[in-house]
């Protein structure tokens, strides 16, 4: 590989990363201010059934970047194309889950609406907090704030997505993602962190985002023919 198209992938990786990071602020707004409108809770006969597990729901954020990161760097290091245009249609994802939050109205899996009202001057400080991985994944953002972003899930939108890119690496890259992706979507159900159609919609929608950008995005030459 020469050194023009190196430095052409490392420009076209830092583009997709500040992007995917954009797109992820920008859906995080959306969510904060969804947080601000009183929204009802639906009855969800699955999470009747399936228990609720309350270490799981206090470290379902650690859980998550237990199974992604490690494919996360994987693809990373396996194929530098094929993780730029992971990134970006990511960020798509990314954007269109911050509007369908907006547009479904859908109350807490469990517990009061808590942040119903929130007055618009608190909106902008809670989303530089949620922005900041640190405390994110440190397992307190997203608890302390956020009981409304529920439509469509990230935690199964994300890994399911990173498993339709690494399953066209080989059976092997493919076998240990669709594992790390059940695992993330069992701790969901036992965190009753989504409701069943919040999973059911992220498999929907990022299977037909991954479609369309395998036909139609450019650049996914080299993974459409894997």
């Amino acid at each position: 590989m020469n050194v023009g198209r190196l430095d052409a992938i490392a420009g076209s990786l830092l583009g997709a990363a500040v992007f995917r990071f954009l797109s992820h602020a920008g859906m995080v707004l959306l969510a904060v201010f969804n947080e601000t409108w009183p929204q009802a809770s639906i009855q969800d006969p699955i999470l009747d059934w399936v228990p609720h597990v309350g270490w799981i729901d206090a470290f379902n954020y650690h859980l998550w970047l237990v199974a992604y990161l490690p494919l996360w760097v994987w693809l990373w290091r396996a194929d530098r194309r094929a993780f730029v245009h992971f990134l970006q249609v990511g960020g798509v994802l990314s954007l269109l889950r911050g509007v369908c939050i907006v547009l479904v109205d859908l109350g807490p899996v469990h517990g009061a609406d808590v942040n119903a009202g929130m007055p618009a001057g608190e909106v902008w400080g809670v989303w530089a907090q949620l922005i900041n991985p640190f405390p994110t994944f440190s397992g307190d953002g997203a608890h302390l704030h956020l009981t409304k972003d529920l439509f469509f899930s990230g935690h199964t939108a994300s890994t399911f997505l990173l498993m339709l890119y690494m399953r066209r690496m080989g059976p092997w890259a493919g076998r240990v993602a669709t594992a790390a992706h059940v695992f993330v979507v069992a701790t969901v159900f036992l965190a009753h962190l989504h409701y069943t159609i919040d999973v059911v919609g992220a498999w929907v929608i990022t299977a037909a985002l991954f479609a369309a950008s395998v036909r139609w995005w450019p650049g996914m030459e080299q993974v459409r023919r894997a």
